[in-house]
C-alpha cells in the first residue's frame, strides 16, 4: 500500500523521512496552513515522489512550483474545475482532493475520472485538511471509480480498519498521513512513522 507523509516543511526531517519506506512526501503551498512552505527548501536529493498540495491557485503559481521543486504529482485540494485539472494534467500527474462530510454526494467525484491520475478522499474542514479527523470511512466500501488515497486523522490504531477497507476494495491504493504523527506542525515523529509502517506492513 502506498504511504504518503503530508505537511513536511523542516529540513533535516525531510531527510530522515527519505531514508526510510515510505511512498510520497507532501510538500504543502497554500499560505494558510500551519505547514506552509513559507522558505525555499532544497529537495534536489530526494528519491520519495514529490507532491504539491496546493489550494484554488493560479495556473502559473503551480507551474512554478513544479519546475522549481520538480514535483511528481500536484495535488488540487480546492474547488478546482475539472478543466483546470486536465490542463495539468500536461505539467504533472494530478491528485483531485474531495473533502469528505455527511452530506457528501459521491456521484460529485463523476466529471473528474479522466481529468487526474488518483482521487484522494479527506475529511471535511474549513481550512482544507489537516483536521486531524475522521470521517466514516464505511462509506468507501462501495466506491469503484477511481484509485484513491485514503486521508483525514489516521493514527497508528486505524491500521487494522484500513486493511479491512483494503480487503473489501481494491480501489485503495494508499494512504495520507500528517497530523497524527507530528510534533509540532510540519515535524514528523520519525519513530512513530516507523511504528505505523511496521504494522501496516504485517
Amino acid at each position: 500500500m502506498i504511504v504518503k507523509v503530508c505537511g513536511l516543511k523542516e529540513m533535516n526531517n525531510i531527510n530522515q523521512l527519505n531514508e526510510i519506506d515510505i511512498d510520497l512526501m507532501g510538500f504543502i503551498f497554500y499560505d494558510k496552513s500551519s505547514r506552509f512552505i513559507e522558505h525555499d527548501i532544497n529537495t534536489s536529493h530526494i528519491t520519495k515522489k514529490k507532491v504539491g498540495v496546493f489550494v484554488n491557485e493560479s495556473m502559473g503559481y503551480i507551474k512554478k512550483k513544479i519546475k522549481k521543486y520538480n514535483l511528481n504529482y500536484v495535488q488540487l485540494h480546492g474547488y478546482e474545475t475539472p478543466k483546470f485539472s486536465e490542463k495539468l494534467m500536461n505539467y504533472c500527474k494530478v491528485i483531485k482532493a474531495f473533502r469528505i462530510s455527511e452530506n457528501f454526494d459521491f456521484d460529485s467525484t463523476n466529471q473528474y475520472t479522466d481529468c487526474c491520475d488518483l482521487f484522494l478522499f479527506d475529511t471535511f474542514s474549513k481550512n482544507f485538511g489537516g483536521s486531524g479527523k475522521k470521517f466514516d470511512w464505511r462509506i468507501l466500501k462501495g466506491f469503484n471509480k477511481k484509485k484513491f488515497l485514503l486521508s483525514g486523522g489516521i493514527d497508528i490504531n486505524c491500521v487494522d480498519e484500513i486493511n479491512n477497507i483494503k480487503n473489501e476494495n481494491e480501489f485503495l491504493l494508499g494512504i495520507d498521513i500528517n497530523s497524527k504523527f507530528e510534533i509540532s506542525p510540519g515535524l514528523k515523529d520519525i519513530k512513530k512513522v516507523n511504528m505505523f509502517l511496521k504494522k501496516l506492513n504485517k
